[in-house]
């Protein structure tokens, strides 16, 4: 394995069942989906299908398909021609030909647009594609491992993401445990990120977590996971000017001068009271409110994560954005 490659760290029942499963799927040649909450190593089960797998000389592409607008998705997918569109100076190849004898691995594969999503599955059944400007077939032979925290049969059932792609890229679907469910690696990991910042602070001998900060660290439910984790562990190190870390904070965001902080939130608007849609002039002032009411509930829940809100109302990025622009003036919030 390449030296760029992270060996995933734990001990838990539940992880070495995963690790074990992650071998048996890496054996066989085919598309391999990833479900997984945030910060769960998604990329790293990833890289491990790969270089376990029969491809393993080959390359491991990977591309975050909600990063990019549909548009630049597809061009970054398939290529594009000199000439394809505005400021496509020169031909360049995609991330598919890029993958050719290796692993394309597709993160957050729930965010891909349908017109891009109808290419994919060409690609699937039939092993080609053309360039975006281009009508000349381009033939790869690479394996698509996908990954996402979203529920892919229920975006498939709202005709959000198309069966037939769901279908051939389910040849098998491993589930990423959370940390939650590795309770013994918690302390394994939490070690490990400790001894690393210390080591880069350049500090002498090894860190040490005192008992209150112990037990802190394992009841925490840790929705993040092991990214959120490393985070804390980090932070509490960094800040402790002493080899026994006795204080952790779990959200940086808590203001240490109460809760007045100078940031003015909104509350959101109260429900009508009559049960009835009287409350309201018109159905459509109706439905504005209560989209309103539940873009407001579900960024405060998100913690102004766009994309999480998104995920949490059954929405993609895109749709999401452009309630949020039509409604920012309820909202209060900047558009950025």
């Amino acid at each position: 394995m390449p030296e760029s490659y992270t060996e995933p760290l734990g001990q838990s029942n539940a992880f070495l069942d995963f690790q074990e499963t992650l071998s048996r799927a890496a054996e066989v040649d085919r598309p391999i989906l990833l479900i997984g909450e945030r910060g769960t190593g998604k990329e790293l089960a990833a890289a491990k299908l790969h270089y376990l797998s029969q491809r393993w000389q080959g390359p491991l592409v990977a591309l975050n398909c909600a990063a990019l607008a549909p548009t630049l998705l597809e061009s970054e997918l398939f290529g594009h021609e000199e000439g394809a569109f505005t400021g496509a100076h020169q031909r360049r190849t995609g991330r598919f030909e890029a993958a050719t004898d290796g692993t394309l691995f597709l993160d957050e594969i729930a965010q891909i647009p349908m017109e891009v999503q109808e290419k994919i599955l060409r690609v699937v059944e039939y092993g080609s594609f053309e360039r975006v400007g281009s009508s000349r077939s381009v033939h790869v032979d690479a394996r698509i491992i996908g990954a996402t925290n979203a529920d892919l049969p229920a975006l498939a059932r709202q005709g959000r993401f198309k069966r037939d792609l769901l279908d051939r890229l389910s040849f098998d679907v491993l589930f990423v445990p959370p940390l939650r469910a590795r309770g013994e690696d918690i302390l394994l990991l939490a070690g490990h990120f400790a001894a690393r910042m210390w080591h880069e602070l350049g500090r002498p001998g090894l860190p040490q977590f005192s008992p209150a900060v112990v037990a802190q660290l394992e009841r925490y439910s840790w929705p993040g996971n092991v990214r959120e984790l490393k985070n804390v562990v980090e932070r509490a190190v960094y800040r402790s000017a002493v080899p026994t870390v006795d204080e952790v904070v779990f959200d940086p965001f808590v203001s240490p001068f109460g809760a007045d902080t100078g940031i003015e939130v909104r509350e959101p608007d109260p429900a009508p009271t009559t049960g009835t849609a009287k409350a309201y002039r018109s159905l459509e002032e109706a439905v504005r409110a209560l989209e309103v009411r539940m873009i407001r509930e579900s960024l405060a829940e998100a913690r102004y994560n766009q994309r999480q809100a998104a995920d949490a109302l059954g929405l993609t990025y895109h749709q999401f954005r452009g309630r949020w622009r039509k409604y920012r003036e309820e909202l209060a919030v900047d558009d950025d």
